[in-house]
């Protein structure tokens, strides 16, 4: 069957792009610390805004934060900080971007207590994708019990920008619950 004639979650008809991320990305488990990292930051610039914006900026992104790598993240300076702002292939919010580094360190400690960052968010679903089968979208929750947990966990951590709802946008993304519709094709693939 061809690509285009395919049954998509209905989030993404409106772009190539957002097809490509939802057929390639969306809702696989991620279990690398990197890549964990990398959706964590993404989602918290994404609090406020629609994910497209996020994915036509995701390589600006990835130029402009050195490739995600949260070690050197921890150790952005002022001046580091200010050519971010004047960056206008990223989201330019200062809280953002502060926040990015605040989450680099705090992410460094969740790894030095638990091994990976990886162990430890996985642990909340006992390392298994939780299954949820929407018959369709509007059974598609915005936030759940578990995402309040995890929200109120991290924060406790130091983590910031991360609430609820920017959490379970996290547990789509990274397949630690599965929200494609129930005549979604990736599930026929699975």
């Amino acid at each position: 069957m061809e690509k285009e004639n395919l049954i998509r979650c209905g989030w993404c008809s409106s772009s190539d792009l957002y097809k490509k991320y939802h057929d390639e990305e969306w809702g696989i488990p991620v279990y690398d610390d990197a890549s964990l990292f990398e959706f964590l930051i993404l989602e918290t610039f994404q609090a406020g805004l629609s994910w497209i914006t996020i994915l036509n900026k995701r390589e600006n992104f990835r130029v402009a934060f050195d490739r995600f790598d949260y070690k050197k993240i921890a150790n952005y300076t002022e001046e580091k900080i200010e050519s971010l702002l004047q960056d206008s292939g990223i989201i330019r919010n200062k809280l953002k971007i502060r926040a990015t580094i605040s989450n680099a360190h705090a992410f460094m400690k969740v790894q030095d207590e638990f091994g990976s960052f990886s162990d430890y968010i996985w642990k909340f679903t006992n390392g298994k994708p939780i299954n949820n089968n929407p018959k369709s979208l509007k059974d598609v929750p915005a936030t759940t019990p578990l995402s309040d947990e995890i929200s109120k966990d991290l924060k406790k951590r130091g983590f910031k920008f991360v609430g609820s709802t920017v959490i379970y946008a996290h547990m789509q993304a990274t397949g630690m619950v599965n929200d494609h519709i129930e005549d979604c094709f990736t599930r026929k693939e699975k």
